[in-house]
């Protein structure tokens, strides 16, 4: 039986392609291959966690999903939120990971 975080991937997911997007595991992400690629389960630099989707465009970096079943309150989200921004979009990790998650290279 799926947990309501399994229910709410599965739904997140099903909504992501249907608006286009490419939904792919870390493993075999390819984030040149389509024009919006997003990457569920993404491992972050170390001391960052991870982003349950990263959102690319074109290539680049351009959002995060954070996953939540529903009904649950979105209060305190915004620190993970900011913790995997700057993770993502800190110009230095982006230069050393060549604007891609760790592991997708």
């Amino acid at each position: 039986m799926s947990t309501p975080e399994d229910q709410a991937r599965e739904n997140i997911d099903r909504l992501l392609t249907r608006s286009g997007w490419t939904v792919c595991n870390q493993s075999d992400a390819n984030i040149l291959a389509y024009r919006g690629v997003a990457i569920r389960d993404c491992t972050l630099k170390s001391g960052h966690g991870f982003a349950d989707y990263l959102l690319y465009v074109d290539g680049r970096a351009a959002g995060v999903v954070e996953a939540k079943r529903a009904r649950v309150a979105l209060t305190g989200i915004e620190t993970q939120s900011e913790t995997q921004q700057k993770s993502i979009f800190d110009p230095q990790n982006l230069i050393e990971q060549g604007n891609l998650p760790p592991k997708s290279r």
